[in-house]
């Protein structure tokens, strides 16, 4: 168990490079041309150095951590559905009509929901757990999110579910989140951590017209200009400030699944702001990290430019519970078979110059 943030980064290191090597020289002698399977080998080759040298890569069975969260900022107007989606969604999702729920069913990922705080009762599911009292976070146009402690408290909770999983033999992660208005924080998060523009990043979420994108926009630069009269501007303070709690603990399991060394695969654009968070906590967490889709909010392209990351897919998704993870799982799975059972040139009795200029 992880007792402290201290704790928690001093597990975090980058992956061994010499793990990338082995597994590029094993995949260019796999039968086919080299490079030929594209960015499932760039799959595989992570995969094989995350698991440090493990052959065969196992990364089944998988476990998907969807987090869900209320937001003060809602007051502000910058949200098209009210609060209440939150509880109804979170029940939906148990109930299994979601989207994230056929698909986790379809690709066989079991699923945990961390209520981190919303306006409802924690529905009495195994799957459930609450893990912070608070109903809501503070306004972020007029005070910060949450507590410094808070914060550290969700992200320690979502580190050690990363934590209790591979005690149960969970190999690979996931994340979602649900939380009505939670493109807000997101957005001001990423145009703090990487100096944006809200008027450029701001999107519609779950369906503002064009004249309430301005006014969310407008809400984020607010809370931006409140947080930066503060003293405290750590990566840690940015998420206490601006953040979600369901981001805080996203955050959490993206530092746990590094610090552990095991893959995690982020969903789209508040997932993602769970990522920017850790990954400016702790920057080799980029190593253990696949973002599973491009989001169709307007800012993203800019966004994982910043993160030097490129997502697997473009589906023109923008759901955010993590159906875009489970459709990556299957990728995952895919590089994993050709890295596992794809026969060698020598396995094949073929000649590799004779193969290669055919």
């Amino acid at each position: 168990m992880f007792q402290n943030l201290a704790q928690l980064l001093s597990q975090i290191t980058p992956i061994d490079p010499i793990y990338l090597k082995k597994a590029q020289k094993h995949l260019d002698n796999l039968t086919k041309p080299v490079g030929s399977l594209g960015r499932l080998e760039e799959f595989a080759v992570k995969l094989f150095a995350i698991y440090q040298g493990k052959f065969p890569i196992q990364i089944d069975p998988a476990l998907h951590i969807l987090a869900a969260g209320d937001h003060g900022v809602c007051i502000e107007g910058v949200a098209q559905n009210p609060q209440e989606v939150t509880h109804l969604m979170i029940l939906n999702i148990l109930k299994g009509g979601a989207g994230i729920s056929v698909l986790a069913k379809q690709y066989n990922m079991d699923m945990v929901l961390l209520d981190a705080g919303h306006k409802g009762i924690c529905p009495k599911d195994p799957r459930a757990r609450k893990i912070n009292t608070l109903e809501e976070t503070g306004n972020i146009a007029k005070e910060n999110a949450m507590s410094l402690e808070l914060c550290e408290k969700l992200i320690l909770e979502g580190a050690n579910t990363v934590y209790n999983a591979s005690q149960k033999g969970y190999h690979i992660f996931s994340i979602g989140e649900m939380g009505i208005g939670n493109t807000t924080p997101a957005t001001a998060l990423f145009a703090k951590y990487f100096n944006l523009d809200p008027a450029k990043i701001t999107g519609p979420g779950a369906g503002l017209n064009a004249e309430r994108v301005l006014h969310k926009a407008k809400i984020i630069q607010q809370a931006i200009e409140r947080h930066n009269e503060q003293k405290e501007d750590s990566a840690l303070a940015i998420l206490a400030s601006l953040g979600g709690f369901e981001i805080a603990t996203l955050c959490g399991v993206v530092l746990g699944a590094a610090a552990l060394k095991y893959p995690v695969i982020i969903d789209g654009f508040i997932s993602t702001s769970a990522y920017a968070a850790a990954y400016c906590i702790h920057n080799a967490v980029k190593d253990y990290a696949f973002l599973s889709h491009a989001s169709a909010e307007p800012g993203y392209q800019t966004i994982i430019e910043k993160l030097q990351k490129k997502p697997m897919l473009d589906l023109s998704m923008r759901l955010g519970e993590g159906t875009g993870s489970a459709l990556a799982l299957g990728l995952l799975r895919s590089a994993q078979t050709i890295y596992n059972e794809m026969a060698t040139f020598a396995d094949a009795h073929i000649e590799t110059d004779t193969y290669h200029t055919k």
